[in-house]
């Protein structure tokens, strides 16, 4: 397949982002490279028949979301289109370019070994991070402040004692962990990467949900070397999560795990997992985490006020902060207060749909033959419950990574079709009627929730 060596370029450039590491090559479009070497590999594939045009359950609502969101853009802010509407349309292609491309297990594995071989790094680098001594961090006028700044090796255990003669008088100081390539830490120690994961909640939660992964391939061949990694994933993801300080990132950890246990031993199981995880669950979290709480609060309380005032459409794609100084930090509201009823619904058709592939290869794949397809399914059910929970604390509709895994649910799907023609993931009207009705209902019961909030605060 000449799609895969663009693709797997990309998968590694958006995740590692090897290249911000290396000064001489700053600069350099690798993303517009890397994307234009995929397009061109898929069109090789398919003149010369190694793939076809046939869609996945994905692809019309996908569609509808997309064009959905392109023509509020139009309506509210014609300029969001300019920045914000390239980067979304590279992602939504390279969701098409994986679910669409990648279309036999074998390219399929491929792929999940290159994203557990990323998140693997990613967490080393965290956890080196972490177990760091805090250090003065400067960062200079007119720098992001959310930058990795420069650590210029003075020990500290607040901000104030950075400025006390410091070598910069002009710079902001923090005091956080300083990690190999240059990586620190952020709000006074949170581990956290860089480029689409610099956050340490969407860090967090990237690595969280890369620890199934690393258990199919266990269970695909049971050897000591996978175990190994296994184990490392399992460790290190861990590990993250607690340097994270990520409340979310905790829930999703539990979540990836309770599916496992749910699914294999029931409520004994789901009690397991509760256990195996309350590790995380007791050394993770950070302080000060009511005026955080407090915060968004706030957030989803302008995201349901929005959504009240702009039922239908919106206040337009991308343009929640042109209302707040904050965006919703809430996927489940952040699509309806930007998008209206249908660009909600769409927007969760797509995420249910995702969902959906690995949910129905568990039910109705029982031949031995299915086993393969099995461990992949739930460890892909596993990963995206994990997500689904994650993206309740994050602004996450237009993320890579997440229309990364979409694109992994499709090409799933086409893996598991050509191997059984007869395989359909069915979507009707009790769907469509359950995510609408579900998701309006959560706006309902949050506008509630926050106004009360607030009110008592």
């Amino acid at each position: 397949m000449f799609v895969l060596p663009g693709l797997l370029a990309l998968l590694v450039f958006i995740y590692a982002r090897p290249f911000d590491f290396m000064p001489a090559l700053r600069g350099v479009p690798f993303l517009y490279l890397f994307f234009g070497l995929a397009v061109f590999g898929y069109l090789v594939d398919l003149r010369q028949g190694k793939t076809d045009l046939r869609s996945t359950p994905h692809l019309g609502w996908v569609a509808a979301f997309v064009l959905w969101c392109f023509f509020t853009a139009a309506v509210k802010a014609p300029n969001a289109l300019l920045d914000s509407g390239v980067k979304f349309t590279i992602a939504v292609v390279i969701y098409f370019l994986i679910a669409h491309g990648v279309r036999t297990f074998k390219a399929f594995e491929l792929f999940m070994g290159t994203i557990l071989a990323c998140t693997l790094w990613i967490s080393a680098v965290c956890v080196h991070m972490g177990m760091q001594p805090t250090e003065c961090v400067a960062v200079a006028p007119g720098e992001d402040q959310n930058s990795s700044g420069h650590p210029d090796g003075r020990a500290c255990t607040t901000p104030l004692i950075c400025y006390t003669d410091p070598p910069d008088p002009e710079a902001m100081y923090r005091c956080e962990h300083a990690g190999i390539l240059g990586v620190t830490s952020i709000g006074g120690g949170r581990v956290r990467y860089v480029g689409v994961l610099q956050d340490p909640n969407e860090a967090s939660m990237a690595v969280a949900i890369g620890v199934p992964l690393a258990f199919a391939f266990y269970q695909r061949r049971k050897n000591k070397k996978r175990l190994v990694v296994f184990a490392l994933t399992f460790v290190l993801g861990a590990m993250t999560v607690v340097y994270s300080g990520s409340r979310g990132g905790q829930l999703v950890f539990l979540t990836t795990l309770g599916v496992y246990f749910l699914e294999r031993y029931r409520l004994k199981g789901l009690i397991l997992g509760v256990i195996c995880a309350l590790p995380v669950l007791a050394l993770g979290g950070r302080s000060g985490g009511e005026e955080s709480s407090l915060e968004r609060v706030e957030n989803l309380y302008v995201g349901v006020q929005l959504f009240k005032s702009y039922p239908f459409m919106g206040v337009g794609f991308e343009q929640f902060t042109q209302y707040h100084h904050l965006t919703a930090h809430n996927s489940y509201v952040l699509a309806p207060s930007e998008l209206g009823i249908p660009g909600m619904v769409a927007w969760l058709s797509v995420f249910w749909l995702t969902l959906k592939v690995p949910l129905t290869v568990t039910r109705t794949v029982t031949e031995p033959e299915g086993a393969v397809a099995r461990i992949w399914a739930m460890a892909l059910l596993s990963s995206m419950a994990g997500m689904a929970v994650g993206i309740f604390f994050l602004s996450f509709n237009y993320h890579y990574v997440l229309w990364i895994y979409i694109g992994v649910s499709g090409a799933f799907y086409a893996s598991v079709k050509r191997h059984k023609p007869e395989f359909r993931v069915r979507y009707g009207w009790k769907d469509l009627v359950a995510i609408a009705v579900g998701n309006t209902g959560l706006m309902i019961a949050l506008g509630f929730y926050t106004a009360r909030k607030l009110a008592n605060a």
